[in-house]
């Protein structure tokens, strides 16, 4: 196997990264950087063209990851995922892999230690100031309502006393009384801590329950196409909660195109994708579900942070409903992703089966 060309940049990244291609159906290395060489404790030369898994044991299924991610020419994460060298203790470890442009046989794979993650410990810091300020912001929204309910009354007793002509500025109150209280609202939803009440449930339900509100709603003036694999075994979530996040992704593709547009939504197995859980578990998340629309795609500036609050490309947006989607989806345990370009966005959700949760499906038909 040729190595690729690589220059500096690739020589400065801090972390292990490896280029990745098979030889006779095995995973084999076909270059690495420095840091994957300091990471292994080999020389470049004497990592060349040998297989992986000779190299590193991996505790997720990283041939499946790697396969998917050449084959659907997409980014694949693993969190958490624990790696084993010759006699080494296991070391914690997050991998991204990535296709390549230009050589489409090698797939990027960038190893992330946990020390390593561990040296940008200032994010926890930015995190936990974020969490303050949605708390924050929550009790004000809370307080605040209740003026303006007493503002929206007032109004609207003006009103009738008054002309038509200078009704219009007591309507105009009313309206952006309301707007103020929506968005109260949002941020008030967002603020909420309640843990998901998970149970067995069928994912096709509640695709169906959100298509079928937004098709009368806000994506009336859009076609929407499905793809499900009626195969699918039950997931283990909230159906309520579920049911915001696809109603969410559903609204945003439809906001992106005003002028009307296509949104496919498409649901499929596939095994390779592996998160640890916040209390330790090893979770695979084998059940997809993708909402694709073919409008402008996110804008670049903001695109690595779409899920993050209060960051927004539309103008008025409050930048609540990918975060609340974000929120939603980690506390089942998932993985939310999206990939953008002119044309197509792609938003990913990745689930967990019943089955697969230490027998709490089990328990749960029992209760039923």
């Amino acid at each position: 196997m040729t190595p690729p060309a690589t220059g500096t940049i690739w020589a400065a990244l801090p972390v292990p990264s490896f280029m990745v291609g098979q030889v006779n159906g095995r995973e084999c290395v076909a270059d690495c950087n420095p840091a994957a060489e300091q990471f292994l404790s080999l020389s470049r030369r004497a990592v060349l063209n040998r297989p992986l898994a000779r190299l590193i044991e991996i505790d997720a299924e990283i041939n499946r990851a790697l396969e998917r991610c050449r084959s659907n020419r997409a980014p694949v994460f693993i969190n958490d995922a624990s790696l084993v060298i010759g006699a080494r203790k296991p070391v914690m470890c997050s991998i991204q892999l990535a296709p390549m442009v230009d050589r489409p046989d090698l797939v990027l794979m960038l190893i992330t230690p946990r020390e390593i993650a561990g040296k940008l410990g200032q994010v926890d810091g930015i995190r936990n100031a974020a969490r303050s300020a949605i708390g924050m912001s929550q009790m004000l929204a809370h307080e605040i309502k209740n003026p303006l309910a007493g503002i929206t009354g007032a109004a609207q007793l003006l009103s009738m006393g008054l002309e038509p002509r200078d009704r219009e500025l007591t309507d105009l109150i009313v309206a952006e009384t309301q707007r103020i209280v929506n968005l109260l609202d949002q941020v008030e939803q967002f603020g909420n801590q309640r843990p998901p009440a998970c149970r067995a449930i069928n994912i096709h339900d509640i695709l169906e329950r959100a298509r079928r509100s937004a098709e009368v709603g806000f994506a009336a003036h859009m076609r929407i196409r499905d793809n499900y694999d009626p195969s699918l075994p039950p997931v283990w979530a909230d159906g309520d909660q579920l049911l915001q996040v696809f109603l969410n992704l559903l609204k945003n593709a439809a906001q992106a195109q005003p002028d009307g547009g296509t949104i496919r939504i498409r649901s499929f197995f596939e095994q390779s994708l592996r998160v640890r859980a916040a209390d330790g578990r090893d979770v695979a998340l084998p059940i997809h579900v993708e909402i694709i629309d073919d409008g402008p795609g996110l804008p670049a500036e903001i695109a690595d942070e779409v899920f993050d609050p209060f960051v927004s490309g539309r103008e008025n947006g409050t930048g609540l409903g990918l975060a609340l989607v974000s929120k939603i989806v980690s506390a089942h345990d998932g993985w939310v992703s999206v990939e953008s370009r002119p044309g197509r966005t792609m938003f990913r959700i990745s689930l967990p089966r019943a089955t697969d949760l230490d027998g709490r499906y089990a328990q749960q038909e029992e209760l039923s």
